[in-house]
Formats: C-alpha cells, structure tokens, sequence
C-alpha cells in the first residue's frame, strides 16, 4: 500500500477504502514467519465466495423465470433467452442497488472506526434481490438495505457481530413497512406498462393454498401449473430466486461439499418442518400434504442459504439440531395456523437467529454440568 494511505500519511482517512480494494484484488503479502498459525487456504474472502457461487444457479434460474412468468401473464411469444434477457435487465437494478448502498455504509462505517473493510455484505447484497419482489420499488429497496445494514449490522460492530441476518431483516423491513409491495397477486410478475391476458392471476402456489387449501391448488385458474413438480422446477411466480428447488439444490451441494454450510442444519429444518405439518395431516387440521412445503415458498431457499449463516445460526453440534428443528416447526405452524401471513420462513428464521445464542448456551451449559458430575464422580 503507498504510504501515503499509511498511518501518519495524508490520506490515512482513505486507508480502509484502499485496503479493501487491494485485498479484494490480490493476496496480501503478509505470511506467518513463526510461531502456531493455523494454515489453510479456506479463509473468510473464500467462504463468501463460495457462498456467492452457491447462489448462482438460483439467481440465474431467476432471471429467466422472471420473463417467463412475464410471458405466460401477458401472452407474448418469448423465447428462452428473450426471457433470460427480459428478467436480467428486471433483476439487475435490484443487484446494482443492493450492493451500492449496502457497500457505501459498510466503507464509511470501516472508515469511522478505523478497521478494515470485511467481505461479508458480498453475501448479503447477493442474496437481497433474490428474496424480494422483482418490481419492489428501487428506493423502497435502498431504504430496507440501509436499514439492515445499519440497525441490523453495523451497531452490532459490523462482519461477525450481528445477530440477525442482513438479507432477511431487509425482506422484513420491507415486509411490515410496504406491505402492498411484498404481497399481492400481481406482486411477484413483472407487469409495469403491460396489458394482461384475461382471467390472469399471479398469486403464488402457497397463497393459493392458503386461501383454499389444496383444492385452491387443483381447482386454481392460475397460468402455470401448480403440481408439485411444477413447483419443484420452479415455472411459478415467487421472489427472484426462490421460486426452483432444483436449482436451490445445487446451490445446497456446493455449501455442503466445500464445508460452509451445516448439513444438520438443512435436515433438522426439513425434519421439523415436516413433522409439524405431517401431524396437521393427520389430526385433519391441513388437507396439503406435508411434503408441498418443501417446495412452496421460501423454505428452500432460506433452509439453504439464510439458516445455515454461520454467523447468526447456532454454532455447538446438538444447538444446530435444534436451531434447525425449531426453524423448521416455526414455519409450518405460521403457514398453518397464521391465516394472515402465508409465509413462515422469515419469521421462522428471525426467531431462530434471536434463540441461537441461548441454545448454545443452553447446550454448552448442559454438557459441561454433566462433565463435571462425572470428574467428582
């Protein structure tokens, strides 16, 4: 680094910014001369990479579907890449907000106190355009990321400290203050400035659901179809990139073979999940059958990408079985027994990050009692 931007140099105010881009850009040319260092390639800038990586598939499946949910709702004759293209310029905008306004606090915030700049919002302004609304108002998203970014953050101390998770407070931000434009039947579909074939409904498979069950599934009008492989694919409206399971899947293996994601996690969500809305089957209290919310929703998405952050979920081995089962449960109770909110996963996931750190208090506390009872032993 020029000296200038050095300590006692003139710009020194500057040395964060330049030491961000720097780092980004090349390898620093610090190494361990002596002493006990862990060395292994897998550093922090890697695993937000990695998990940058894991949630293409989705982000790029999310674009097409946004123009092919464009086409069903106006009746235009697109080809594949007309789609493709159609919902790349839609989501860019998103990216391109997400990230200038997220990063312009994160610099700043590093520049006021004098620390370096973290890799961290990497992840979370990648994964902000694909869990809202691909028509969400640009300001009314600038607004929700510096809200996130700030409160949710940055007071916490920034990459690491922060209890709750930036993506999901950004969706919640939006969520409770625009509610107009986070829910709806013509939420999820891009449609400004065009005419609608008749009878068009862009009401998601869950919000079907919740309106009539499964007979609001069977029995819907809606333009794409509403069977679980239909789902499963991922041809319905949704936010950008929640809406494919296959892709989100993908996403799921490279977390899992790389090492950044708990795979007990994943299952105990989907465990939970199933449990609560399997004896809802049974006790006749829900006629969708507990496999459906696998794919409707956000639950896949947040399962694999929000829920498995390592800094806000549950860090002990038996707390991630919990954290993952409570999770799980939440949501399908709120999609069951809410019949304001269709959805569940945000707040399920919200609820999990605030209990993390009492469940592994909890667990920790638990283990070293027992430990103790067997050296007096």
């Amino acid at each position: 680094m020029n000296k200038i931007f050095e300590k006692g140099g003139k710009l020194y105010w500057l040395h964060s910014t330049i030491d961000a881009f720097e780092t980004f850009l090349a390898v620093p040319g610090t190494v361990a001369k002596k002493g006990a260092h862990v060395r292994d390639a897998v550093d922090l800038k890697r695993i937000m990479i990695i998990a940058v990586i894991s949630a293409v598939p989705a982000a790029i499946f999310g674009m097409w579907n946004v123009g092919f949910q464009h086409s069903l709702a106006t009746g235009l004759d697109m080809n594949i890449w007309q789609e493709f293209w159609f919902g790349f310029w839609k989501v860019l905008p998103l990216f391109v907000v997400s990230y200038v306004v997220g990063l312009a606090i994160e610099f700043a915030s590093s520049q006021i106190r004098g620390e370096e700049v973290n890799e961290g919002y990497l992840v979370s302004g990648f994964f902000i355009p694909l869990i809202v609304p691909v028509d969400v108002p640009l300001w009314m998203l600038a607004v929700a990321v510096a809200f996130a970014v700030i409160f949710g953050k940055e007071v916490f101390g920034g990459t690491g400290m922060n209890i709750w998770n930036p993506a999901l407070l950004t969706r919640a931000f939006l969520f409770f203050s625009y509610p107009s434009k986070m829910s709806g039947s013509e939420t999820w579909i891009s449609l400004k400035g065009a005419e609608t074939v008749d009878g068009f409904t862009g009401a998601t498979p869950l919000a079907l659901a919740a309106d009539g069950g499964m007979g609001g599934l069977i029995n819907t009008t809606a333009q794409y179809g509403t069977d679980f492989w239909t789902m499963f694919w991922g041809g319905i409206p949704g936010s950008v990139g929640e809406t494919s399971v296959i892709a989100i899947l993908l996403g799921a293996a490279i977390l899992l073979w790389t090492g950044v994601a708990s795979w007990k996690i994943m299952v105990s969500e989907v465990v939970g999940l199933l449990c609560v809305a399997g004896l809802a089957n049974v006790a006749g209290l829900s006629d969708i059958p507990c496999f459906y919310h696998l794919v409707m929703g956000g639950f896949a998405f947040g399962a694999v990408f929000m829920a498995t952050d390592p800094v806000t979920s549950a860090q002990t081995e038996t707390g991630k079985w919990i954290y993952g089962f409570l999770i799980g449960a939440i949501c399908a109770v709120i999609r069951l027994f809410n019949p304001g909110y269709a959805e569940g996963m945000m707040l399920a996931i919200l609820l999990g990050n605030t209990f993390a750190p009492l469940i592994d208090h909890c667990v920790t506390s638990i283990h070293t009692g027992r430990r103790n009872k067997i050296a007096k032993a």
